[in-house]
């Protein structure tokens, strides 16, 4: 039995809770009833009071709701206290968290690869582009520019490889089908807008399930890529556009969308909705994101909004 949860307090500050969520990887290391009352007890040992302990998939993810201890304090001393375990945590009010709206990037978050780095692979390119990759994600390279510098590299590329790294080389992330399919079962609104290529994001739209997909248009020459990209390249901003726009359109503020990526173009979106989170992100995006994913797959965000394992769907 999980511990902490003393008699009931009836206070103005108990009516601000907050809950952290925390999830496991049960295949590297399960949550147990040990562990969470470690979280239990140091939560209260900084002054916090427990409400509420309630399990979402046992030993994967539980609720610790809680109250007076503001969400920053917990935050610092949860990243200190579960530095060394492989569980995420995320902290957040208890209102609201079952989100109207998902936008996502593609690569490096809906699927495992950056599809741009396997296509240079075909012309012996890939470390190099692979490079210019990662530190434009890092938001060491402005992007449209970096973007620009990549496409022209893949210069004469046959269009056939690109059927050919989707066939063989992309691979959905774990948890994708279930968050999407779950969420729109929920009657969420369900984005795909990448910096990448619609003729990856079309045809992961239809594996997954996404309503709408955008993302930039690579040029053709013949049976060969031109080396260029069309304009206007769909960049931080056109990402933060299209939060912004499909939130109107389904007449919701952006605080009930949850926005997730992994690159430093992902960040104006990130910080705009009201849950977004750096997942599996390079180190500059989850230092300055409210919420991050870095050990548990795609699943982890359904159970940040409280859905339980048995809603899952997909």
């Amino acid at each position: 039995m999980v511990r902490g949860k003393g008699p009931e307090i009836r206070n103005w500050k108990l009516e601000m809770k907050n809950v952290v969520t925390v999830i496991s990887n049960p295949k590297k290391m399960p949550l147990t009833e040990a562990e969470l009352n470690s979280i239990v007890d140091a939560l209260q040992a900084q002054g916090g009071i427990i409400d509420d302990v309630k399990w979402l998939a046992e030993n994967e993810a539980c609720d610790i709701y809680f109250a007076v201890l503001s969400a920053a304090e917990a935050k610092e001393m949860l990243a200190h206290l579960l530095a060394n375990v492989p569980f995420d945590f995320v902290i957040q009010t208890e209102e609201g968290r079952k989100k109207k709206l998902l936008i996502c990037d593609m690569d490096s978050t809906i699927i495992e690869q950056e599809c741009i780095d396997e296509l240079a692979d075909f012309i012996g390119k890939k470390e190099e582009v692979s490079q210019i990759t990662a530190r434009a994600m890092n938001g060491e390279l402005e992007f449209k520019s970096a973007l620009r510098e990549r496409v022209a590299l893949l210069e004469g590329l046959p269009v056939t490889k690109l059927d050919e790294t989707f066939e063989k080389r992309i691979t959905i992330m774990p948890g994708a089908k279930e968050l999407i399919t779950t969420m729109k079962e929920n009657g969420a609104r369900t984005v795909l807008v990448s910096g990448g290529f619609t003729f990856f994001t079309e045809r992961v739209q239809q594996v997954v399930g996404f309503d709408v997909q955008e993302a930039n248009i690579l040029e053709i020459d013949g049976t060969n890529l031109s080396g260029k990209v069309r304009e206007p390249i769909l960049d931080k901003t056109a990402k933060l556009n299209a939060l912004l726009f499909y939130s109107e359109e389904i007449g919701i503020n952006t605080h009930s969308a949850l926005a997730v990526g992994d690159g430093a173009n992902d960040l104006p979106m990130l910080m705009e909705a009201g849950m977004g989170v750096a997942y599996h992100a390079h180190p500059n995006v989850k230092a300055q994101t409210r919420a991050k994913i870095d050990h548990c797959d795609l699943r982890s965000l359904l159970y940040i909004q409280g859905y339980k394992k048995l809603d899952f769907r997909g």
